[in-house]
């Protein structure tokens, strides 16, 4: 699990630092009525800044693949030199496939001194659900610009949030600073989640907290 978020900032790893967050901007790219449409229903299922965060990225909504953050995150992991190439994307959403690239999303990133937290809803053609992390992916290493950054993920026992939910916290050293990220990935219908939580310590139940709050609302945008 290779955490590159394009838009992550704060208290980020060495990887994460390599894709700074941009200024806050919406995009929605000409398209069908329907792809807009959808886009739309996602950015209303974003959950707002919580208490002390602020905006740094977005909302931005569009194709998967179009947009800044995702790629961003791309350009990150292509230019990390990871020890398992396989674990670039493992338990995540893959822009790179093409059904995830065309599909309507919409994406949010908030900041504190502390953290950031990185949100993605994702609504695909038909229910999909990101693989569990293989076992040769919960421990590895990288070069970020010429820095080892060495990866330790656990998966977490969060109460099953929507259809299926994982959550993981991954622990990585190397650089200045050792950080944790805390992941969230649920599936509502044919939308996906991936909520990124970073900072130098993330409490699993303030994780578990964030994925209860984004599937209530990503219930409530559902009807």
């Amino acid at each position: 699990m290779t955490l590159l978020a394009g838009c992550s900032s704060g208290e980020a790893t060495p990887a994460a630092r390599t894709a700074p967050a941009t200024p806050a901007t919406s995009v929605t790219p000409a398209g069908p009525a329907a792809a807009q449409a959808a886009a739309g229903r996602l950015r209303a299922a974003l959950l707002p800044a919580p208490g002390g965060m602020r905006v740094v990225h977005g909302p931005e909504t569009g194709a998967f693949g179009s947009l800044a953050a995702t790629r961003q995150g791309v350009e990150a992991a292509r230019r990390a030199k990871l020890e398992r190439p396989e674990c670039a994307g493992a338990a995540q959403l893959d822009a790179t496939r093409p059904t995830l690239a065309g599909a309507p999303a919409a994406v949010v990133a908030y900041a504190s001194d502390t953290g950031s937290i990185t949100q993605a809803l994702v609504e695909l053609p038909s229910p999909a659900f990101p693989p569990p992390l293989p076992r040769q992916c919960a421990t590895y290493e990288a070069r970020v610009d010429g820095v080892k950054v060495t990866y330790r993920t656990r998966e977490l026992d969060m109460p099953r949030r929507g259809d299926e939910s994982r959550a993981y916290l991954t622990t990585t050293s190397g650089g200045a600073d050792d950080t944790q990220v805390g992941t969230v990935v649920l599936r509502r219908g044919p939308v996906v989640m991936s909520l990124l939580v970073v900072g130098r310590e993330v409490e699993p139940s303030g994780l578990y907290e964030l994925g209860r709050l984004a599937d209530r609302k990503l219930a409530q945008a559902a009807g």
